[in-house]
C-alpha cells in the first residue's frame, strides 16, 4: 500500500492564512510568504514513494490556482484542527498517513522517509515541535483510528503533543526531526 503524505494548506488569502505572522509583518506579505513556502515545499517533498494529497480550507478553494493541479485535493471540512485531522486520516486511502501544514521551511523528503519508516514498528508517529506542539502526525492505520483522536488536545499551546499522544490510549507511538513552523516574524 502507497503511503499517504497530506498537507494541510489555507488559501493564501491576506487576512485569511498566517494571521500572526501578520500581524508583525502585515496580512499581504504573510500571504505571499505562505504561498511560496507551499510552492518551495511542495517541490522539496514530492516523491515516488508516496502520495501527497493537499487538504485545503476553505472547502471552496478546492479549485484555487494557488497550487499545481497535478495534486490531489480533498475539502478539510469543519471543526477544529483535531476534528478536520481525524477526518482526513479516517478518509485516506489504505496505507500509512501522515499529516504535515505548509508552514514548515525545513521539512526534507529525509525527514518524511523517516516517519513513514518511523510507523513500520509503531502505531502513531510525531515529529516535535520546540513550542510543544508537532509538525507532523501519522498513523499506521492497521486497525480503526482510535475513537478519542486529538480529543482534548490544547491547539497552540505547549502542551498540544502530549495532549495528542495521550489521546491515542495507548498506542506505541515513535518520534522523529524537531522541526520548527513559522508562525511570528520571529520564526522567520
Amino acid at each position: 500500500m502507497t503511503p499517504t503524505l497530506v498537507i494541510m494548506l489555507k488559501e493564501p488569502r491576506a487576512g485569511r492564512v498566517k494571521t500572526r505572522l501578520g500581524r508583525d509583518i502585515g496580512m499581504v506579505p504573510a500571504a505571499w510568504w505562505f504561498r511560496h513556502q507551499v510552492a518551495r515545499l511542495l517541490r522539496r517533498i514530492e516523491d515516488p514513494r508516496w502520495r501527497v494529497v493537499l487538504a485545503v480550507a476553505p472547502d471552496r478553494a478546492m479549485t484555487s490556482h494557488a497550487w499545481p493541479i497535478r495534486f490531489i485535493r480533498v475539502p478539510q471540512g469543519a471543526g477544529d484542527l483535531g476534528d478536520r485531522m481525524g477526518r482526513l486520516l479516517r478518509s485516506m486511502p489504505p496505507g500509512p498517513v501522515c499529516i504535515i501544514g505548509g508552514d514548515i521551511p525545513g521539512v526534507t523528503r529525509a525527514h518524511v522517509a523517516r516517519a513513514f519508516r518511523a510507523l513500520g514498528n509503531h502505531q502513531a508517529v510525531f515529529g516535535p515541535a520546540p513550542d510543544g506542539g508537532y509538525w507532523l502526525v501519522g498513523l499506521k492505520r492497521v486497525g480503526a483510528v482510535p475513537a478519542g483522536l486529538f480529543q482534548g488536545v490544547r491547539w497552540s499551546t505547549e502542551t498540544a503533543l502530549a495532549d495528542s499522544v495521550a489521546s491515542l490510549g495507548g498506542c506505541s507511538v515513535a518520534f522523529v526531526d524537531v522541526l520548527a513552523d513559522v508562525d511570528r516574524a520571529a520564526d522567520l
